[in-house]
């Protein structure tokens, strides 16, 4: 059973939503919310883990400190030619770069949207060179945003 087959039930998603919001919850105070016992409960949540449905469990941290580095956001177009060889090459680079915090393949006007973290302007021109002259990954144009101030976290679940 995976994620993309298995049917939830009005329990599994009370069982998500909760989840989400609190991923520390006893099983004891989840089952009361769901109105189970906690035995049923809790092979809910293994069978949902086990599918994928639940992929992890994740800590928010508030950085009371500013984070050395810089965060951007970047937008990279390929080249319209550019094949399916330039994606894979470039999504094999991005899932070995540990600059790289996020990526997504997205429709309109660029390919990808990739969240980064460089130590500094220069680490960043340095990376962003390298993939601009790399040859395999086709790269039209990249446009980069650096965050400033964080207004709303994502929920992360």
């Amino acid at each position: 059973m995976t994620a993309a087959n298995i049917k939830l039930d009005r329990i599994d998603q009370k069982i998500i939503e909760i989840l989400k919001s609190n991923g520390r919850i006893s099983y004891q105070r989840l089952a009361e919310l769901v109105h189970l016992t906690p035995r049923p409960c809790q092979e809910r949540v293994r069978k949902l883990e086990r599918a994928g449905v639940i992929r992890g469990y994740t800590a928010l941290v508030d950085d009371a400190e500013p984070v050395s580095g810089l965060i951007l956001q970047l937008q990279v177009a390929l080249a319209s030619q550019s094949g399916r060889a330039a994606q894979v090459a470039f999504e094999k680079e991005v899932l070995s770069r540990p600059e790289v915090l996020a990526c997504w393949l997205v429709s309109g006007p660029f390919d990808y949207m990739l969240r980064l973290r460089c130590a500094d302007m220069d680490a960043y021109r340095t990376l962003s060179n390298s993939w601009l002259a790399n040859e395999a990954f086709k790269i039209e144009k990249m446009v980069s945003n650096p965050e400033m101030l964080t207004v709303k976290e994502p929920v992360h679940g």
